[in-house]
């Protein structure tokens, strides 16, 4: 700590390490010669930590833990009998006259209050009174991924409500028998619930028992699944379409799926036969007109959208290889026939057929990896872009992707023109993409009057708010001036960005003090690391020095969107909140024989979370949070942590460990939430292992379920054929973000649980 603090002072920061350091020395030197004064010094230090704990973080319990918590448990070994007695020869002092055992004392104290201070509650803003301009869709499936075509996440049915959720119950649990990644959220529509695993197998349950009604396979490569199985092996969801009521052939209702060994396959809903007139027996190939890139390139991960008609895919592009990596198009082919009807691609504006022969979609575009969303009476889907490769490195962009790149774009269903887009990071150098699907709500007008507006959660931690006719924020949005230095010559810095302001958002400037550990020394490294890092706020340039992005490049927002109440337009939110070290690597500076990534640009690049040592985020926690907005007043109705330490802690000797403490840290969440009629929120995402049900007026927990693994999906809701409102949670066989299933994961799942992921449904019982 010594060494440590004093580097620390020569970086501008606390002097308390070198402080503690030095007394921590003069202590043990004390003690070496059974000298009282070693445990009276201890007892300053003591006492000394407290006030400066509280200085710096009042009264935040995982704020003060690693600050005191350490040094009390050392404290505890002054007040053995046998320490004591060597230290007074026998003769000890009454044992709370002495400074070491006050010290304790008050450290413990401290501590109960902080956790009391912490589990005790959070501010609730009561709600407004509401306009009264919404209806409520009476239906009780779950026909799409975020149950509307606009995303809502939200159900209708009531009949789990505040009331009753806490006698909520498994129903029935299937077991896929698949491995790899399981992120999807299921459909559902009539007596059948329809989900794609690993592999993109298909997968079709009795919506009341949850038996196996039929199963898909479109036998993908397994060589290709096992590339990056993280990725090769995501399905996101699946799309459903129903054929007009004029139509004759076959599949009248069919589930249409985007794979990811790039293929488009339509499947009879109610046999799960191929439709055979549907493109090539049943299939396109949608590495047509794409060039001749590996498929771990360039494949799909998410379900088409499905918009007059026609089934609109996007892409999922490897990033950070290098410049001119595959097209972003955007394609859109008939529901029922599979025949090409439009393309969007930015390299060939007012220009919507397929290349001519010989020719291939303009590379290197921004892709759309994550989900449209649909306005079937305006005509328009809604496509989140990403950024032209590399994501850290713009100097050699394309004009047309610099107009287009992290934005949203609504784009016309029947003819593939662009018909406005809003871009939420101008020259994106962070890996700031759009990643979560749009949410299309209806907010009141100041003539009383609908407006017609879509939610762009973006990873920034920022709501955008516009409306979806003409692209127009109906909130207010001001560009301001951002930090322009430390760059790279061969790049620029927008000099300006969008910002809310008048939208909560859950991204707070960090500060040293802000820094977090699991002990002393740990929270120093963390110090250290962020002065020796450069850090200007939320948009510092990346450069060939180590920089502090915050949020990092998963969000802020991820696809796990945002869920919005019909009945009263209360958004729910659960970003994360920890931070990533970024830097450019000069090419020449590369080890010997080393490509690195981003080829083609001057500059490889490393991109990591920051952590400690141990593995914990450097920033304190929480690391995610659940909250409820009103988009009526646009204020924050309740913010709260969301998930306990019990199944997460430091990284020791590469073994993972667990805390097993049952308080409220807030952990990360890939997965969303979903809103009901019963005034519930239900999400499963939270590393602690749990499905949980939150009243939206207050964040109070009603109810809570252990479940095998953190989900990576969010939970749906329908009525079954009994008419049982059923919630469902589809949970993989590890933990995909948090262990060892986490990032670039190549360990077959199957070969971990031979029976593979789950699908839970929960009733009231009878």
């Amino acid at each position: 700590m010594l060494f440590g603090g004093l580097q620390l002072v020569f970086l501008g920061g606390s002097f308390y390490y070198l402080l503690a350091g030095l007394a921590l020395v003069a202590s043990a030197m004390r003690l070496w010669k059974a000298d009282p004064m070693g445990s009276m010094v201890y007892g300053g230090l003591l006492v000394a930590t407290l006030a400066w704990a509280f200085l710096e973080s009042g009264t935040n319990l995982w704020a003060l833990a690693p600050r005191i918590l350490p040094l009390a448990v050392i404290g505890i070994w002054f007040l053995t009998p046998w320490l004591r007695n060597s230290l007074f020869d026998g003769n000890p002092p009454a044992l709370f006259r002495s400074s070491v055992s006050r010290g304790v004392t008050a450290f413990v104290a401290v501590l109960v209050i902080g956790v009391f201070v912490a589990d005790s509650g959070w501010d609730v803003t009561p709600l407004a009174p509401r306009s009264g301009v919404n209806t409520v869709n009476s239906a009780t499936d779950w026909p799409s991924y975020g149950n509307t075509l606009g995303g809502s996440r939200y159900s209708p049915i009531d009949q789990i409500n505040r009331g009753n959720v806490q006698d909520l119950e498994v129903a029935w649990t299937y077991r896929t028998g698949i491995g790899g990644s399981f992120k999807a959220t299921p459909l559902q529509v009539g007596e059948l619930l329809y989900v794609c695993a690993g592999g993109n197998v298909i997968i079709a349950l009795d919506a009341e028992s949850g038996e196996l009604a039929w199963q898909f396979d479109p036998l993908v490569d397994p060589g290709h699944l096992d590339l990056v199985r993280y990725f090769t092996t995501a399905c996101r969801g699946l799309a459903y379409y129903e054929a007009p009521p004029d139509y004759q052939g076959e599949c009248q209702e069919r589930i249409i799926t985007a794979t990811t060994d790039a293929r488009m396959i339509a499947v009879d809903a109610l046999t799960g036969e191929r439709c055979i007139r549907f493109g090539d027996l049943g299939e396109i190939n949608l590495t047509t007109n794409m060039g001749n890139d590996p498929l771990i390139f360039n494949f799909q991960t998410s379900p088409p959208g499905i918009v007059r008609g026609n089934a609109v895919v996007g892409g999922w592009v490897f990033d950070n290889q290098s410049v001119g990596e595959p097209s972003g198009v955007v394609r859109a082919f008939n529901a029922i026939s599979g025949e090409f009807a439009w393309a969007w691609d930015m390299g060939r504006p007012g220009i919507h057929t397929e290349p001519l022969l010989g020719e291939v979609y303009t590379r290197g575009t921004p892709n759309v990896w994550s989900l449209f969303s649909v306005d079937e009476e305006l005509g328009l889907i809604y496509a989140p872009t990403g950024n032209e490769t590399p994501d850290y490195f713009g100097g050699y962009r394309m004009e047309a992707s610099e107009e287009f790149a992290s934005a949203v774009v609504a784009i016309d269903g029947e003819t593939g023109a662009p018909r406005w887009s809003y871009q939420t990071v101008h020259h994106d150098l962070w890996d700031w993409d759009v990643p979560a699907q749009p949410v299309l709500i209806d907010l009141p007008g100041t003539d009383g009057e609908k407006v017609k507006a879509v939610l762009v959660p973006t990873k920034r931690s920022e709501v955008f708010v516009l409306n979806r006719e003409t692209g127009e924020p109906i909130f207010d949005i001001q560009e301001l001036p951002v930090s322009q230095e430390g760059g790279v010559p061969e790049d620029y810095v927008a000099p300006t960005q969008p910002f809310t302001m008048d939208m909560p958002n859950f991204r707070e400037d960090l500060t040293e003090e802000k820094m977090w550990g699991i002990t002393p020394l740990d929270q120093l490294y963390c110090r250290i690391e962020f002065r020796k890092m450069r850090y200007e706020g939320h948009f510092t340039v990346p450069g060939t020095d180590t920089i502090l992005q915050f949020p990092g490049n998963a969000g802020g927002h991820n696809w796990g969107s945002v869920s919005v109440g019909q009945l009263n337009n209360i958004m729910v939110v659960n970003p994360m909140i920890v931070g990533n070290q970024l830097t450019l690597i000069p090419r020449d500076e590369l080890p010997e024989g080393v490509q690195g990534n981003q080829l083609g640009t001057p500059y490889s690049h490393t991109t990591v979370q920051f952590r400690s040592p141990l593995g914990v985020p450097c920033n304190q926690p929480p690391y995610g949070v659940l909250a409820a907005i009103d988009l009526e007043t646009r204020q924050l109705l309740w913010e709260k942590p969301i998930g306990l330490a019990k199944d997460i802690g430091p990284t020791i000797f590469g073994l993972d460990t667990k805390t097993f403490l049952p308080i409220s840290v807030g952990t990360p969440q890939i997965g969303g939430t979903v809103t009901t009629a019963g005034g519930l929120i239900f999400s499963a995402s939270t590393y602690d292992n749990t499905i949980r049900a939150t009243d939206v007026l207050n964040g109070e927990e009603l109810w809570s379920n252990p479940i095998p693994h953190q989900a990576s999906s969010t939970p749906m809701s329908y009525m079954s054929a009994s008419g049982k409102q059923t919630i469902v949670a589809t949970i993989p066989v590890y933990n995909e973000t948090n262990g060892p299933g986490a990032g670039f994961a190549t360990l077959p799942a199957d070969q971990e649980d031979p029976e593979g992921g789950y699908i839970i449904a929960y009733r009231l019982p009878d």
